[in-house]
């Protein structure tokens, strides 16, 4: 079992390897990166590739490590048993499953994305720690030991937004994603859009890679806004040289699919206004 590029997803070949590594150490793969640059993606790939089902689970600020192994809903036992309902007396009808329980459970081998783990409290990574690493948890209502039969490939993502436990961080797999180069960001394109002109192609990365260099530039345009801005380019049937800058207008056409604040697009409004006064 191996994953490679699929036909919608160019991997590069440290990504390749560190998946297929993660998989054979049987170990958590950590995925950090820019944003934008197909974290999450590469979960629903190489379910994809490998002909796995994907289980996502999506973590927020406020979510609990608690949630991903079951939930007991106390509030609506009590509700039945208030009004006589035979429920009531198994509390197995009252446990939620989460989304590890429903990737433990699965009859066969699944993929478990943890979307975004740095969003949540400190204490979430190291409150699951036992259980990715033994692949089991009790369930303390019912006296069940939830065990996987079928060990599941979890692939971690983070932003980096804050840092993670040490004791969490060895026993996961780590990769950080590379921004690609222009090369394999061409490659990319090409599976998005097979039809796109080479000249067009070329101008328009040459633009998005000068602009991502930009000193100052407070947020730098990722991946999946160059996908975005070319998807509107080639729908608005811009030509190479509609894209073309000058000195008075640096900002790039469609602007607001690649600049995501103000403050940026000031910058290169007053760039633009620089060069004129050195005319």
């Amino acid at each position: 079992m191996k994953f490679t590029s699929t036909a919608d997803y160019v991997a590069p070949q440290d990504l390749t390897l560190a998946v297929n590594a993660a998989i054979q150490l049987q170990r958590p793969l950590l995925i950090k990166g820019e944003p934008g640059t197909g974290k999450t993606e590469l979960a629903k790939q190489v379910a994809k590739g490998l002909g796995l089902d994907l289980i996502e689970w999506n973590i927020k600020s406020t979510t609990k490590a608690q949630q991903g192994l079951y939930e007991y809903d106390a509030v609506s036992r009590l509700r039945d048993s208030q009004l006589g309902d035979e429920r009531v007396h198994d509390v197995a009808n009252y446990i939620r499953q989460g989304k590890l329980w429903q990737a433990f459970a699965a009859d066969r081998r699944v993929v478990l994305l943890i979307d975004e783990i740095d969003k949540a409290d400190i204490e979430f990574p190291n409150d699951l720690l036992q259980e990715l690493d033994k692949m089991e948890f009790y369930v303390y209502e019912t006296g069940q030991t939830i065990r996987a039969e079928n060990r599941p490939i979890v692939i971690i993502t983070s932003n980096n937004e804050k840092e993670l436990p040490d004791a969490f961080l060895r026993r996961c797999f780590f990769h950080y994603i590379q921004f690609p180069d222009l090369e394999t960001m061409q490659d990319i394109v090409r599976v998005h859009y097979p039809d796109i002109k080479e000249k067009l192609l070329t101008t328009a990365l040459t633009q998005f890679y000068d602009i991502r260099e930009q000193p100052g530039l407070k947020k730098k345009p990722s991946t999946s806004e160059v996908l975005d801005w070319l998807k509107l380019i080639l729908a608005e049937d811009l030509s190479p040289e509609d894209l073309q800058r000058d000195g008075a207008n640096l900002l790039p056409k469609l602007h607001g699919a690649l600049l995501k604040n103000e403050q940026d697009v000031h910058l290169f409004e007053r760039l633009a206004f620089m060069s004129r006064q050195k005319r």
